[in-house]
C-alpha cells in the first residue's frame, strides 16, 4: 500500500507574540537572542505583532529595540495603537456591566482595579501586586477613593490575589454570570482580566488577519497564559512556551523552552524561520 505523500508546512507570514511570560524574561528583559530573532524575521518581510493584557504604555519598552512597525495590541485586544501608541480601535467594557463585575471580584475576596484609556486606577497603593505591576508597566497607578465616575470608558477590570484557587473560581464565574457580554480569561495564575467581549487575544488574531490580509493558517502565535490559548486556536502554528501549564501546552502545536531559556528566540529559529514567507504590502497607518 502506498502512503499518502505528507503536506507541505504552510508557509508563515506573520507572527503574534504574548510579553510576559513569552518575549521578555522573567526580569522583563528583552534578551539579545530574541532581538535577533525579530530582526531576521523582518529581514523575511515577516510581519511582527505583540499582544500583552498591559496598556499601550507599558509596551512602549519594547519598540525601539524590536523596531516594531506592525500593531500592539494592548489590554488583551481592548485597544490596538501604532507603535507611536496612535490608537487604531478601542472596546471598552459595557458600562452598565462594569460596577457588577467589580462586585462579583470583590465576593471572591479578588482586588479589583481598573484602566481607563492610557490611566491606571487604584484604590490603594498597596494593593496586590501593584508594586510590582508598576514595575513591569514602567509608571505609576492612579490613586482615587473609589472607582465611582470612572466606569463609563473602561478597557480592562482586574482582579487579584495570590490565591490562585480563588482566581481561578472568579474567572469561572464572572464567565458564567456574564456570559459573552465579557471576555474574562487569566493573564497570569494571579490576575483575572476582564474585557469588551471582542477584546481577547483570539479576535487580535482574526483581526490581524483581517486588516494585513494574511490567511488564519499563515500566522504563528507565541504564548504562556491560559488567555493565549485563543489565540492558538485562531492561528495555523501556536507554540506554547516551556514555562507554560501542561494544560495550556497541550493546546498548542509546538512547545519550546521558557522564556528563562531564549524560549521565544528558539521557537523563531526553529519553527518559524524555516517556513517564513513576506507578508503583502503593509497598509499605511493611520
Amino acid at each position: 500500500m502506498t502512503e499518502a505523500p505528507v503536506p507541505p508546512l504552510q508557509p508563515i507570514a506573520a507572527v503574534l507574540a504574548d510579553v510576559d511570560g513569552t518575549l521578555v524574561t522573567r526580569a522583563k528583559v528583552v534578551t539579545e537572542r530574541a532581538i535577533d530573532a525579530v530582526e531576521k524575521l523582518h529581514e523575511r518581510g515577516v510581519l511582527f505583532a505583540i499582544t500583552s493584557g498591559r496598556p499601550p504604555r507599558g509596551m512602549r519598552m519594547l519598540v525601539h529595540p524590536l523596531e516594531i512597525r506592525g500593531p500592539m495590541a494592548a489590554f488583551n485586544g481592548g485597544i490596538i495603537v501604532q507603535p507611536d501608541l496612535t490608537i487604531v480601535d478601542e472596546r471598552t467594557v459595557p458600562a452598565d456591566l462594569a460596577p457588577a463585575v467589580i462586585d462579583a471580584i470583590r465576593a471572591h475576596d479578588l482586588y479589583p482595579w481598573i484602566y481607563r484609556g492610557a490611566e491606571w486606577y487604584v484604590t490603594d497603593p498597596d494593593a496586590p501586586h501593584a508594586a510590582h505591576e508598576a514595575s513591569t508597566v514602567q509608571f505609576p497607578p492612579t490613586v482615587v477613593p473609589s472607582y465611582d465616575g470612572l466606569l463609563d470608558r473602561v478597557v480592562k477590570i482586574v482582579g487579584v490575589s495570590d490565591d490562585y484557587d480563588k482566581v481561578e473560581r472568579c474567572e469561572a464565574v464572572v464567565r458564567q454570570q456574564f456570559g459573552t457580554h465579557v471576555s474574562a480569561s487569566r493573564s497570569q495564575p494571579y490576575y483575572l482580566d476582564v474585557t469588551h467581549p471582542m477584546a481577547n487575544k483570539g479576535v487580535v488574531v482574526e483581526r490581524l488577519s483581517h486588516y494585513y490580509k494574511i490567511p488564519l493558517e499563515q500566522i504563528a502565535t507565541l504564548g504562556d497564559g491560559a488567555n493565549d490559548v485563543l489565540m492558538f486556536q485562531r492561528s495555523g502554528l501556536s507554540i506554547a512556551m516551556g514555562n507554560a501549564s501542561e494544560e495550556v501546552q497541550r493546546q498548542a502545536t509546538c512547545v519550546t523552552a521558557s522564556n528563562e531559556d531564549d524560549g521565544f528566540a528558539k521557537a523563531v529559529e526553529q519553527f518559524i524561520l524555516p517556513r517564513a514567507v513576506a507578508a503583502p504590502v503593509l497598509p499605511q497607518a493611520g
